[in-house]
């Protein structure tokens, strides 16, 4: 599948975010002096789209701007992710990135933009790890006899996730790398189809998100087997690593700008995510979304994405990953 440029800008129509075409006037210009458009790579009522909308509602409230979200969905956040960087360099126009960011830049090697080069990081808001999960009626109740029993029966487990290549199809494949084992990737489009095979014991583990699933845990209809780096959600549940060790994954999410935006710019933006994070409320509400506030320098959130971006190749090209 070739994403060129020309590609992006056929799916996302004409005029591209009108309103925040306007460079940026001067180094005297306070900032924002009009609304802020953060574009999201995906279609609205996602979880994706639900953050979008808390950050914006709180950069609203302490920059003093509306921050508009502008869906832009398709290949993968890839058109929402080609706006932006194409928009610009003003601070008008964000983007909400996340792990599929750093994924893509391998699964999809022909596109004309290099996420982690040509956008600056602003800053991370959130994390989620996912979950290990089988039926109750499954044989291994811990990793341990999991690999066991994969070892013992290779290519006959059935892994399902929301999709190929995001965060719940990566970690499954991570897994499989570390551990030796074999198993068999069947995508779905969510979580919610693939959780209700689960149940139904046509697909046998999952690696999920943890919001989608607490309920199902709790519920004792799913089991939890590891999660994939600590959390409070689960807080009497495993990290993976303990018994892999070294394995680590996540999904996280942040802002990013097209490169080139002022620095002070950047530097305000980031100050105000920081602020926003510290608030119990707002890690409240994360929590309720099985998500956990953090915060970073925009130095930091950039070595992140690169590190992210390495990482994920190395389990793209061992999986032979392929975009749908």
């Amino acid at each position: 599948m070739r994403l060129r440029r020309r590609q992006f800008l056929k799916v996302a129509g004409g005029a591209v975010l009108a309103s925040a075409r306007t460079p940026f006037a001067s180094a005297q210009e306070v900032y924002p002096s009009r609304p802020v458009h953060i574009v999201v790579g995906y279609a609205a009522g996602g979880l994706s789209d639900i953050l979008a909308r808390l950050i914006g509602e709180k950069l609203s409230e302490h920059l003093g701007q509306s921050f508009v979200i502008d869906n832009r969905p398709g290949a993968a956040s890839n058109v929402g992710a080609d706006i932006t960087i194409h928009s610009p360099a003003d601070g008008y126009t964000l983007f909400l990135a996340g792990i599929s960011n750093a994924i893509n830049v391998s699964l999809y090697p022909d596109l004309d933009f290099n996420f982690a080069r040509d956008m600056a990081p602003v800053g991370i808001f959130s994390r989620s790890p996912l979950v290990m999960e089988v039926s109750p009626s499954f044989p291994a109740k811990t990793v341990p006899e999991f690999i066991a029993y994969a070892k013992a029966n290779p290519g006959v487990i059935n892994m399902g996730s929301a999709g190929t290549g995001g965060a719940t199809h990566v970690a499954g494949e991570l897994f499989q790398m570390m551990t030796g084992t074999k198993l068999v990737h069947v995508p779905y489009r969510g979580s919610p189809p693939s959780l209700s095979d689960l149940l139904g014991g046509r697909i046998q583990v999952m690696f999920d998100n943890i919001a989608p699933s607490i309920s199902l845990i709790r519920d004792g209809k799913l089991r939890p087997l590891a999660v994939s780096s600590k959390t409070d959600a689960l807080p009497n549940i495993p990290p993976m690593s303990d018994f892999v060790p070294g394995y680590e994954a996540y999904v996280w999410n942040g802002l990013t700008a097209p490169r080139g935006t002022p620095p002070e710019i950047i530097r305000k933006l980031n100050t105000a995510l920081n602020t926003i994070v510290a608030d119990p409320s707002f890690k409240a509400h994360l929590a309720d979304l099985g998500n956990l506030a953090v915060s970073d320098t925009p130095e930091g959130f950039g070595t992140l994405i690169k590190a992210d971006t390495e990482k994920w190749a190395k389990v793209v090209a061992f999986a032979g990953i392929k975009p749908e």
